[in-house]
């Protein structure tokens, strides 16, 4: 049910896909990794379209290079835990949501109780062993995986469909080298919205996911692309060899 208020907050998005879309989003709850760049957008615009229960996870301070792409956060928030800066702005877009904000690192050993029950995990990070971390305890909990990365004026994403898709480590195989990236805000502006919308399809069973595709964005010449991928039988993550290592058990 919903209150007066959220009937008037939430009209416009009542209208597109009912309130039997709306209760759904309301009714679920989404992990986010990260509370960086792309997790800013990701989890402004699933605050402000009702997704009742958000995880957001870091552990980071804000620092003032963060500023030019993080808009969870301010000036006034430098030196503050992020965690912090973060409940608090979401709070302020959604007084009718649970937000829960977590001060940690994301590890092998509490990925699992950090995700619990969770719809859904949402990748913000910005280095591949922990989405590794994240795709597995996707694949393990039969929950979608949303995947976002960006360097530069460049991005890109797919949905993560337990049993029905490529995993991450079916794409990439090999994490890249460790770097200080150059990144300019506008990319994870755009990289986290599409994620962000690929959440809210998935919740309100709308419209064709980026499921079997990486979507591409090239910036700097505002075209997008995409590439068909498809699952790798030898991933160690969810091929043939996985699948039998788990009936051994």
């Amino acid at each position: 049910m919903f209150s007066e208020r959220e009937r008037e907050r939430y009209k416009r998005q009542i209208l597109l896909f009912g309130e039997e879309g709306q209760e759904r989003l309301k009714g679920a709850h989404i992990f986010i990794a990260g509370a960086g760049g792309l997790g800013s957008p990701i989890a402004i615009y699933l605050a402000v379209a009702g997704v009742g229960t958000i995880t957001i996870v870091d552990m980071d301070r804000v620092d003032q290079s963060n500023l030019n792409r993080q808009i969870l956060h301010t000036d006034r928030d430098v030196g503050k835990k992020k965690t912090v800066s973060a409940i608090a702005k979401l709070r302020e877009y959604n007084p009718d949501i649970t937000i829960n904000a977590i001060d940690t690192t994301i590890s092998a050993e509490n990925v699992r109780d950090l995700v619990g029950r969770a719809d859904g995990i949402v990748d913000a990070m910005d280095n591949y062993p922990v989405r590794y971390l994240l795709n597995r305890t996707a694949l393990e909990k039969k929950i979608p995986f949303f995947h976002g990365a960006i360097r530069g004026f460049y991005g890109q994403v797919t949905t993560i469909l337990p049993g029905e898709t490529p995993c991450l480590e079916c794409i990439f195989p090999k994490a890249p080298p460790k770097e200080v990236f150059p990144v300019v805000g506008v990319t994870p502006g755009v990289i986290g919205t599409v994620q962000a919308t690929e959440v809210i399809k998935y919740l309100t069973k709308s419209g064709k996911l980026l499921s079997g595709r990486l979507f591409i964005w090239d910036g700097l010449t505002s075209t997008a692309e995409e590439i068909a991928i498809a699952r790798n039988p030898a991933c160690p993550a969810c091929g043939s060899a996985k699948k039998s290592e788990g009936k051994k058990k």
